[in-house]
C-alpha cells in the first residue's frame, strides 16, 4: 500500500512511523510503501517559532535533523537573547526559555545581552527592540517603555529601589531578573483645590471655606520617596492648616483681616510639609460662605453702614455749601460791583424763561434804572 504526502513550498514535514520521528520532508511529493497504515506526516509552516512538542525532541534525539532546520536558542542568567530574523528583532529569550525558531526560509540571527550590567537600552536598541515587545502585557514585558513629558521628571525603580532619574524623553529598561516600576513628576506648579469644609470660629458661627494652592514638585526623587501621593498630602495639611487658623478668630477677624489668615495657613503648611521635594508656592482663600441667616444679618449691617456713611456725606456737602454761601454773601457785601454782577445773572436766568418783555420807560430814566426797578439783592429797610 502506497502513501502520497505533498509538502508546500513554505511548510516541512515530520514523518512518523510508530509514534517516532523518522525524518523531515522538504517541498515536494514524497512517496512511501506503507501495508500495516503505520506512517504518517504532521506538516508546519517552516516561518517564525517552531512551536511544536517535536521541537524538542528534534533537539535532544536528532541533533543533526534539528541544527539543519531550526536554530534553538536559550540564554543564561542575568542574560537576554534577541532573535534577529531578516535583519528585524522579532523575539526576546529570557533566562528559562528555549525557543526554536525555523531557519530554512529566512535568515536567523542570535544577539546575546547582558542585562544585569546594562539595565538600560541604548537609543538604538530601543528602536530596534521596541518593536519586539508584545503590547498586550507590558507588565509582563521583557523591556519597561518610559516616556516623559516635555515639562516631567522621572523616577524609575527596580523592585522598588530608586534606580534612576529621567529628563524628558523616551526610556527602555530591561525588565529581566527584577520588575521595573516608574513615577512622572510635572514639574509646573498645579493648583490644588481644597474644597468646601465646615469650620466653626470662635464666636460659634458656621463656615465654609475654599482654599486655593500651588504646589510644585522641586526634587522629583524626594517627592517619590517621601509620599505615595504628594498632592493628596498637601491637600490634607491645608484642611488642618485651615481649622487652626479660623477656629482660632472671630468673625468679623476671619472677614476683615484675610491677608493675616493666609499667611498663617500657609506658614503652617510649609512648616508640617517639610523638606519632601515638594514647594507651596501659593495659598490663599478663595471663598468663604456663611450659612443663610448670617448672611442677611450681615447685609443689614453693611447696609446700615453705608446709609450712615451716605447721610454723613451728605451732611458734609450740605455744611460746606452754606459756608459757600456764606462766603459769597459777605464779598457780595463788601463788594457793590459784585453785588450788580449778581444781580445781572439773576436777571438773565429770569428772561431764559420769559418769551417776550416789553418795556415802556419815562423820559430820562434809561435802562438802568429800568433795571434797578426790575431786580435787585438789596436788603429790605
Amino acid at each position: 500500500m502506497l502513501k502520497h504526502f505533498v509538502i508546500a513550498e513554505n511548510q516541512r514535514g515530520l514523518l512518523i512511523k510508530d509514534g517516532r520521528l523518522i525524518d523531515v520532508l522538504d517541498p515536494g511529493r514524497h512517496v512511501y510503501v506503507d501495508v500495516l497504515n503505520r506512517m504518517s506526516v504532521e506538516t508546519y509552516y517552516a516561518q517564525g517559532v517552531f512551536a511544536s512538542p517535536w521541537a524538542e525532541i528534534m533537539e535532544k534525539r536528532h541533533p543533526v535533523l534539528a541544527k539543519n532546520y531550526f536554530e534553538t536558542v536559550r540564554v543564561g542568567e542575568g542574560e537576554v537573547a534577541i532573535v534577529m530574523i531578516d535583519g528585524r528583532a522579532n523575539y526576546v529569550v529570557r533566562p528559562g526559555q528555549a525557543v526554536h525558531v525555523w531557519k530554512v526560509l529566512q535568515e536567523v540571527e542570535v544577539l546575546r545581552l547582558n542585562v544585569e550590567d546594562n539595565p538600560r537600552l541604548t537609543k538604538p536598541q530601543l528602536v530596534a527592540y521596541s518593536k519586539a515587545v508584545p503590547t498586550s502585557d507590558r507588565t509582563n514585558a521583557p523591556i519597561a517603555l518610559v516616556t516623559v513629558g516635555e515639562t516631567e521628571t522621572g523616577v524609575v525603580f527596580f523592585d522598588g529601589e530608586l534606580a534612576d532619574v529621567l529628563k524628558p524623553g523616551r526610556y527602555g529598561y530591561w525588565q529581566v531578573g527584577r520588575t521595573v516600576t516608574t513615577r512622572t513628576f510635572d514639574m509646573r506648579p498645579l493648583p490644588v483645590e481644597v474644597t468646601a469644609q465646615e469650620i466653626l470660629t470662635k464666636d460659634r458661627v458656621s463656615l465654609r471655606v475654599t482654599l486655593t494652592s500651588f504646589v510644585q514638585v522641586t526634587d522629583a526623587p524626594k517627592a517619590a520617596l517621601a509620599t505615595p501621593d504628594y498632592k493628596n498630602h498637601v491637600y490634607r495639611l491645608v484642611q488642618f492648616a485651615v481649622r487652626e487658623a479660623i477656629a482660632g478668630r472671630t468673625l468679623d477677624e476671619v472677614l476683615n483681616d484675610r491677608e493675616t489668615v493666609d499667611g498663617q495657613i500657609a506658614a503652617h503648611v510649609r512648616r508640617e510639609l517639610g523638606d519632601i521635594g515638594v514647594a507651596v508656592t501659593e495659598l490663599g482663600v478663595k471663598d468663604v460662605i456663611l450659612p443663610g441667616d448670617m448672611r442677611e444679618l450681615i447685609n443689614r449691617v453693611v447696609e446700615a453702614e453705608k446709609t450712615a456713611q451716605a447721610n454723613l456725606i451728605r451732611r458734609r456737602e450740605e455744611t460746606a455749601a452754606t459756608r459757600s454761601l456764606l462766603n459769597t454773601a459777605k464779598l457780595m457785601e463788601d463788594n457793590p460791583t459784585l453785588l450788580r454782577l449778581k444781580e445781572l445773572e439773576a436777571l438773565e436766568r429770569v428772561t431764559e424763561r420769559i418769551g417776550r418783555i416789553d418795556v415802556h420807560a419815562s423820559s430820562g430814566e434809561g435802562l438802568n434804572v429800568l433795571v434797578d426797578k426790575l431786580v435787585s439783592l438789596k436788603a429790605r429797610d
